[in-house]
């Protein structure tokens, strides 16, 4: 790393792009500040001296110098002056090394000391002018060159996804193949051993928990726990430094786009949860780490009434100001780099509908969608909503643009409470399972709008849904009184752990159940990371500062979970070989053909009667059949060819004791056979002789209390 010289004089460079930019001779630095009346280039050496370089040249409100020795690795900062007048919603501050907004690597870490505050702690009406350069992290010069080979992103289409929600460090620190080295990074993420276990479960894309860099909370740190989860955003281009096993500043860039490389080899996509709603910076009695101290009032949303404090529509203390135009630069800028040099194939937006509150109200056509919807780049790869944030109408499920997917939360309320036994849902359930019509179709989406999903970080595993009816946050030391209260789950007769055998199998089942639901629902699926596993954490429905064993994926249990495993993959593979559980195009619920007598599905009682409106407004129903029709799929494939398809009857039985299921005959089949059992631990359903079990249409089938059948029609 070239050391900084106090006698430097930058050459004029230029004002885009913005951020640290080499070229392979030297770097240009370019940083937008409204506010500033002076902005100084800070060169960091080895021992943590600087040199203070001013940035002289000004367009457009951006400030920039090209310096023509500066190498990869150097670690930079800004000093802005200006303003310091919080009640107008200025806090210029020279004292503080900022942080490049730009930044594509940072290196070191924010501490708890005062001197990143620029008020006194102990009288907020005082400044507090200490220098901070020894307290808080560096911005990093990096080497944008990278050897991608023949790295080909897979362009998965929807309908042909399977997502799996992961963390980057607890997906892998306790995993006994991967290198000790490696464990909980990205490095490690990439490894054979990893990538074979996806492979496994038919998993197409990874959606990795926030990998832009973050800080750790004061508050947390106090406790002794870390911000685990990392939607603490600073850095919207650098990956999170710490995710990385190589210490070379600058080297977490390198080592995850060889991990993005490694997945792709293996047709895995990688997507990012990404964190454009607020930043670590906090409420007014936050510290000044970036934004704040280069352009308050342009990069956050500030009260109306009294520009001092900020609009809080995360519950973090701050909003990024999306109606800037520099913000929402950044925001493009980010996205853009990320696809074109990270290589990634998507985003899952959290708490999206903050992005779209230009004024008060979520508005779905505001700046940020038409940027989006008219970007040639970003347009094209995966883009998933968090479709709701802690404002007032938040709550957003369905009402995103065309182009957006979206998690559906009622996908998964309505299945948690089907297999939980609650009444009155055979009606919503029969839409979440065909994808959810009443919240896509009419704004000319398809199902695969929807993206489905019975667990995520956020709440209970899919363990501790069946085993818990409270949550147990204990651990994270606010006397039990965060995360969720009703989380639409059920213990199936203990609270946590237990020795009853029936209840230990009627768990299993019902774990086996809402995989099922989930994998052969119409839609896009999604398995939190572990779930596969019987990952359990202990009743913690918000292990969001749990960096512990709680939190991570705990590897040993796939071998003593392996038939979940199994039936996991196994469920997944109908999914993948059986085109009508994965249509493209909504039911229509009619005959098919020309002169055709069935329709492309029906619904049934157990006593195999055709469902009627009192059948499905009972209030008590807890069981149907659905028919899935193979010939009246109605959608053409790739090169034009009409798709066909088995055709299936899937039985749900959520009630507490058999049913016998009368299947359909005549026209609908001749013979059925049992393609999937959710009684079974690995998912078969043989016979006494080992054989797939079959069934005469017309004769009944018994499925038992609280378990799933998939039948399959073979002649």
């Amino acid at each position: 790393m070239t050391q900084p010289s106090m006698s430097r004089v930058p050459w004029p460079g230029a004002a885009y792009p913005l951020g640290a930019t080499y070229d392979g001779a030297g770097t240009n630095f370019a940083l937008f500040s409204e506010a500033a009346e002076k902005v100084e280039l800070c060169l960091i050496d080895a021992t943590g001296g600087q040199a203070r370089i001013e940035l002289e040249e000004v367009d457009g409100y951006v400030w920039h110098g090209y310096m023509p020795d500066i190498q990869p690795g150097q670690l930079y900062g800004y000093r802005v002056h200006g303003p310091y007048d919080p009640a107008s919603g200025q806090r210029c501050d020279p004292s503080k090394l900022l942080l490049d907004p730009y930044g594509k690597a940072f290196v070191g870490d924010i501490d708890a000391s005062d001197t990143i505050f620029s008020y006194d702690l102990n009288d907020p009406g005082q400044r507090h002018e200490e220098d901070s350069l020894s307290h808080t992290m560096t911005s990093v010069v990096v080497n944008p060159y990278f050897d991608w080979g023949a790295d080909r992103q897979p362009h998965r289409p929807y309908h042909e996804t399977v997502i799996y929600e992961a963390h980057v460090r607890g997906m892998t620190i306790q995993h006994p193949q991967v290198p000790p080295e490696q464990r909980g990074t990205y490095a490690g993420l990439a490894h054979p051993a990893v990538i074979e276990h996806l492979q496994t479960l038919g998993v197409t894309a990874i959606e990795l928990m926030p990998v832009h860099q973050f800080v750790q909370d004061r508050a947390l740190s106090e406790r002794g726990l870390r911000n685990y989860w990392g939607y603490n955003s600073i850095g919207f281009l650098a990956p999170e430094a710490a995710y990385a096993s190589s210490t070379a500043p600058g080297g977490c860039v390198a080592e995850f786009k060889s991990m993005v490389k490694a997945l792709h080899a293996a047709g895995i996509e990688v997507i990012l949860d990404v964190v454009y709603n607020h930043t670590a910076e906090g409420n007014h009695l936050g510290p000044t780490l970036s934004f704040r101290g280069i352009d308050n009032a342009a990069y956050y949303r500030l009260t109306d009434d009294n520009p001092m404090y900020y609009m809080d529509y995360t519950g973090t203390g701050n909003s990024l100001n999306v109606r800037h135009p520099h913000t929402l630069q950044l925001i493009m800028d980010s996205l853009r780099y990320w696809v074109t040099e990270m290589h990634v194939d998507g985003f899952r937006f959290d708490l999206a509908s903050a992005l779209a509150r230009e004024l008060h109200d979520v508005d779905k056509l505001s700046a940020f969608f038409d940027l989006v919807q008219q970007d040639p780049t970003v347009s094209q790869v995966k883009l998933i909503a968090e479709p709701w944030d802690v404002g007032q109408g938040g709550y957003q499920v369905g009402n995103f643009p065309p182009l957006w997917t979206e998690w559906n939360g009622k996908y998964r309320d309505t299945v948690r409470d089907f297999w939980r036994g609650e009444p009155a849902t055979l009606g919503e359930l029969a839409s979440r399972l065909t994808g959810s019509s009443d919240l896509y179709q009419d704004d000319g989406r398809w199902p695969l709008a929807s993206i489905n999903f019975v667990t995520a970080h956020d709440g209970f595993t899919l363990a501790d849904l069946v085993s818990y009816n409270e949550k147990h946050n204990e651990a994270n030391g606010e006397n039990n009184n965060d995360g969720e209260n009703y989380n639409r789950s059920w213990n199936c007769g203990a609270e946590g752990g237990t020795d009853d055998p029936g209840i230990v199998e009627l768990r299993a089942r019902q774990v086996r159940n809402f995989l099922a639901t989930l994998l052969l629902s119409q839609g896009v699926p999604m398995i939190s990371h572990g779930d596969e596993l019987g990952r359990t954490q202990k009743g913690n429905n918000n292990a969001y500062c749990q960096d512990s064993p709680l939190a991570w994926v705990e590897w040993a249990m796939a071998e003593q979970n392996a038939d979940l495993v199994a039936f996991t993959a196994r469920t997944a593979k109908i999914r993948r070989d059986h085109p009508v559980f994965r249509r493209r195009r909504f039911f229509a619920g009619k005959p098919i053909g020309t002169g055709g007598q069935l329709g492309d599905i029906g619904w049934f009682t157990p006593s195999g009667t055709e469902m009627t409106l009192d059948d499905w407004d009972s209030g008590f129903g807890r069981a149907l059949a659905v028919f899935l029709n193979g010939n009246g799929i109605a959608e053409r494939d790739q090169r034009g060819q009409q798709v066909v398809d088995d055709s299936f009857l899937l039985c749900l039985n959520g009630h507490e004791e058999d049913l016998d299921f009368t299947t359909p005959d005549g026209e609908y089949a001749k013979m059925w056979v049992v393609e999937l059992d959710t009684t079974s631990p690995n998912g078969e359903g043989l016979d006494s002789h080992g054989d797939p079990t079959a069934v005469i249409a017309g004769k009944t089938v018994t499925v038992a209390p609280r378990s799933l059948l998939l039948l399959r029609k073979t002649e």
